[in-house]
């Protein structure tokens, strides 16, 4: 009697059409994953994940729209690993006594609803099979053990925010065979930073060290550089 093979472990990653998310894609894609890259722009994500080859996959999903997310969720199905890449920074230079309250609003529903949203999508099906990985890219401006950055009040609030979605569900499923971790890659060269120093592909390594933790390793915890570091 022939067994068929096991299906590999499918990876999706939001905002994965360009910079950090597709370079994430990338790398799962090379370590064997089926790789779904999403992104608000389905045209680009299917560009992005035609350059990749054959086991790559695109879905549009617009993190902060709820029929968008279950749309995407109902078309890719099982998901292993669940990268919460997409963000956006509005607010760089204004102080938080005169950044608009609506560019606050702007962000949070981003960087930190449409994180938690994405997970609700996918976290239920992790735990009905008894695994999965769920990983936050967050960063240092995040981290009061690192110092919250007034200089871009909105983002850092709303880092803080998805830090503290990250620890709450991984609470919810410590002990299912689901992990759920934040990782702060550092100052990346992407369009939203331009002028960092560390490339999207050297970064996506610290994404990808959390997307596949062992089963013995943390859950609820801040990753860099592959160690785990305070909030």
């Amino acid at each position: 009697m022939t067994t068929s093979a096991p299906r590999p472990r499918t990876a999706l990653v939001t905002g994965a059409n360009r910079g950090l998310g597709r370079a994430t894609a990338a790398l799962l894609h090379k370590a064997g994953f089926h790789v779904v890259l999403a992104g608000r722009d389905g045209d680009a994500v299917a560009v992005a994940a035609r350059t990749l080859g054959e086991g790559a996959g695109s879905v549009a999903l617009d993190v902060t729209d709820d029929t968008s997310v279950a749309r995407a969720a109902a078309r890719v199905g099982p998901v292993d690993v669940l990268v919460n890449n997409a963000g956006t920074l509005l607010d760089d230079g204004a102080p938080p006594t005169r950044v608009p309250l609506s560019v606050v609003r702007d962000t949070l529903a981003v960087n930190v609803l449409g994180s938690w949203r994405v997970a609700q999508a996918f976290l239920p099906g992790m735990v009905e099979r008894g695994w999965g990985r769920v990983v936050m890219v967050s960063s240092g401006t995040g981290s009061f053990a690192n110092g919250l950055f007034p200089k871009t009040p909105a983002y850092s609030a709303s880092k803080a925010g998805l830090n503290a979605a990250t620890v709450l569900l991984a609470k919810e499923t410590e002990g299912t065979g689901v992990l759920v971790n934040a990782v702060n890659p550092g100052l990346t060269r992407t369009r939203m930073m331009p002028h960092a120093t560390t490339p999207p592909e050297e970064a996506a390594a610290d994404v990808v060290h959390v997307a596949t933790l062992p089963d013995t390793a943390p859950t609820g915890a801040f990753f860099r550089s592959g160690q785990v570091i305070d909030w």
